[in-house]
């Protein structure tokens, strides 16, 4: 199925729950969004299960500075979203735009895919 933009506000509510706890560097409520077994690809890193992704999401949260603008949303399916979002920081180049693609299970995020 091809994707279809949608309203931000049409995203699943555990996708939106873990994009204001990531934006917030909320690690506790942000961790809480994934199933045990997740899995995070990051900057062309992979971190599986709930205890790696918590400790990616540590860093990222220290690591830099940034702001966060969400700018489009997708839906493929029930399972399957695509969030782009906006960040302007401290990080090398400054400015980037990251798409965010999600894969749910059992109303949890089980995969998480960001790249440019």
């Amino acid at each position: 199925m091809t994707a279809q933009p949608i309203h931000p506000a049409d995203l699943p509510g555990i996708v939106t729950r873990y994009l204001r706890a990531h934006a917030a560097r909320d690690t506790p409520t942000a961790i809480g969004a994934f199933t045990p077994d997740a899995t995070v690809t990051d900057d062309g890193r992979t971190y599986e299960g709930r205890a790696a992704v918590e400790r990616w999401l540590d860093r990222e949260a220290s690591e830099y500075t940034y702001t966060t603008e969400l700018t489009a949303a997708e839906r493929s399916d029930a399972e399957h979203c695509t969030v782009t979002n906006h960040l302007e920081g401290d990080f090398p180049g400054g400015v980037v735009d990251l798409r965010y693609r999600f894969a749910l299970r059992d109303g949890l995020i089980q995969r998480l895919d960001i790249a440019p």
